[in-house]
């Protein structure tokens, strides 16, 4: 299972705050695995500071000047950076909740 932020919240909201959250779904939920993914939008200072507090998946906008130079720092420190975000189920949108069982069911959300 992935937990994937809202769009460019690595921006909007911060890396400190998402480890945070991270950190304590751990601790809430200790026998669950997932991994987590940080979508900074098209941010490059998003995604170096979520570098450096530790995050390991981002999502940040190919079109960036910066990706290249973003992706090489995110290599050595064993991070992956996608350039496109992934198909997710917003759950904010009006009628999320009608398509969860559905969404979890399908190979978007199938949980690993």
């Amino acid at each position: 299972m992935v937990l994937l932020s809202a769009p460019g919240a690595g921006a909007w909201a911060g890396a400190l705050w998402w480890r945070r959250l991270i950190d304590l779904l751990h601790v809430e939920f200790p026998g669950v695995s997932f991994a987590d993914l940080l979508d900074c939008g098209d941010s490059p200072g998003a995604a170096l500071a979520a570098l450096r507090t530790g995050c390991r998946a981002l999502v940040l906008a190919r079109a960036v000047p910066a990706w290249p130079a973003v992706d090489a720092l995110a290599r050595t420190l064993g991070a992956e950076l996608q350039a496109l975000r992934p198909e997710s189920l917003d759950l904010a949108m009006p009628g999320a909740e009608r398509r969860l069982a559905s969404w979890l069911r399908d190979t978007h959300g199938q949980l690993e």
